[in-house]
């Protein structure tokens, strides 16, 4: 079975173009996009007929399938920053690969489209005789895909049929699908295009007017009134006379001549219509089913830098992230159990698509650092006190640059450290005939706090390398509290 289905989807993906009867329809039901068809296929066909459709589809596939994705452990803590990244395994292998014909990105590009068009998508998996893991995944048009209910089990399969109209069953473990829940139907999606038809074919009427429009002269339509009935040789001769002096934009104008009809005007216009305001109706309609502003499908009318990093991150919280959480569920749910005991404890997690905001960071950063500073003052270590705020470990490498006010006193309560401690202690050796060389190397050295200084210079004074005293001589060196700016004092 899963050879077979494999071979079909092999066969379309290496045909160009696929006609694929569509049942109970009539044949010029077929030929139209949408008129009363409310299938799927009609829905899918929608995204190329209307320019803004088509946008929103684009847009959102398109950056769903440009989040990267990782695999983790995960942790026994059950924090998400605890997790190890995973970077061998089959199920990642297949993820990055879905099969010989698509990368992941263009396998979640489709079934995107898919998801958007139809509210919902269906992933094939194909196996090999003997092997029990998927080794690919196809994304199937969904108006192929046909569930077998059962009264018991809810749902007992699939079915498939294939460009050549060949009906191939499927299994439950070899079909994976997302979709947008059907308050009708629980088997299948539901697609906000069926929402929109109405608005969808008014669209494409009036394009197709406005086309005819220009073709007949680039005037609206009239009647010839003849006072007496023609025959048909003369009904032929003056309609192909009419259209071949007038028809189309370049002959638009010109000085018509009748010798036994008069000519009368059609009462509406092409201003009458407003067929400009009529499609911009037509897209403000499609955009709020899809829940979209202009902004998002790349209309930049009063906007500035602010208001379109907010639009970005706006659009990655609600449009990115929920297709995203989708793929997620399916991913983790679904797909790795296939895997068995490999892939236990194991995890599918998208990388954050939300643009990082400069302002929020930097305020969330310092009060990160204020808690830290307000519970190492309570008595709390510094370690614990660095991962419950989030922050990551900090060593001390060298003397401070100026800081703003109170920053001082916050990095001293995190460290433990007195403010007076936290300044730099220095070596102040006597230097003369007398000094000894380890005292005269160790001059002018800094003392990170007190207590290090001390360990050197007990009390302050007295260096405990100091050989002086092999000779009869006491230690002069000495240690001294530095101020801000390096002088002594």
């Amino acid at each position: 079975m899963a050879k077979t289905l494999l071979g079909a989807l092999t066969n379309a993906a290496r045909t160009a173009t696929v006609t694929l009867p569509v049942p109970f329809t009539s044949r010029a039901a077929q030929h139209s996009v949408f008129g009363q068809r409310r299938d799927a296929e009609a829905q899918m066909r929608a995204m190329s007929a209307v320019s803004t459709l088509f946008a929103i589809v684009d847009r959102t596939s398109n950056a769903t399938a440009l989040v990267d994705w990782k695999l983790w452990r995960k942790a026994k803590s059950g924090r998400t920053e605890d997790r190890i990244e995973v970077t061998r395994h089959a199920a990642l292998d297949l993820w990055n690969r879905p099969n010989p014909f698509m990368p992941r990105q263009e396998f979640v590009e489709a079934s995107t489209q898919h998801y958007d068009l139809t509210g919902e998508t269906e992933w094939v998996i194909a196996r090999r005789p003997g092997v029990n893991i998927p080794l690919e995944m196809w994304p199937v048009r969904p108006d192929r895909m046909a569930p077998v209910p059962d009264q018991e089990r809810f749902l007992s399969g699939w079915i498939y049929t294939t460009p050549d109209g060949e009906r191939i069953p499927l299994d439950l473990d070899e079909v994976i699908q997302l979709r947008r829940p059907n308050p009708l139907d629980p088997y299948r999606g539901l697609s906000p295009v069926l929402s929109i038809l109405p608005d969808l074919d008014t669209s494409r009427y009036a394009a197709e007017w406005s086309r005819a429009f220009f073709i007949n002269s680039a005037q609206p339509g009239g009647i010839i009134e003849v006072p007496t009935p023609l025959s048909d040789p003369q009904f032929d001769e003056l309609r192909e006379r009419w259209n071949e002096q007038h028809r189309g934009v370049g002959n638009a104008h010109r000085v018509a001549i009748l010798e036994h009809g008069k000519w009368v005007d059609r009462t509406i216009s092409q201003r009458d219509m407003q067929f400009v305001e009529l499609r911009g109706a037509t897209a403000d309609r499609v955009r709020e089913a899809y829940g979209i502003s202009k902004t998002a499908i790349g209309d930049f009318e009063d906007i500035n830098r602010a208001s379109a990093l907010a639009a970005k991150a706006w659009f990655a919280e609600q449009q990115t992230i929920p297709r995203l959480e989708r793929i997620k569920a399916a991913l983790n749910h679904e797909l790795l159990p296939m895997f068995g005991p490999t892939a236990a404890g194991l995890e599918f997690d998208y990388c954050d698509p939300v643009p990082p905001d400069p302002e929020t960071e930097a305020a969330t950063l310092t009060a990160r650092a204020e808690a830290a500073a307000a519970l190492r003052t309570a008595g709390w270590e510094p370690a614990g006190i660095l991962s419950a705020v989030g922050l990551p470990e900090i060593p001390y490498t060298g003397a401070p640059a100026p800081a703003p006010s109170g920053w001082a006193e916050a990095t001293a309560a995190l460290t433990g450290e007195d403010i007076e401690d936290a300044q730099r202690w220095v070596v102040v050796a006597h230097d003369d005939d007398n000094t000894c060389t380890p005292c005269r190397d160790n001059n002018g050295k800094t003392y990170r706090n007190r207590a290090q200084a001390y360990k050197d210079y007990p009390g302050g004074s007295g260096y405990v390398h100091c050989v002086g005293a092999e000779f009869g001589n006491e230690c002069r060196c000495k240690v001294v509290k530095r101020g801000r700016k390096g002088e002594g004092s």
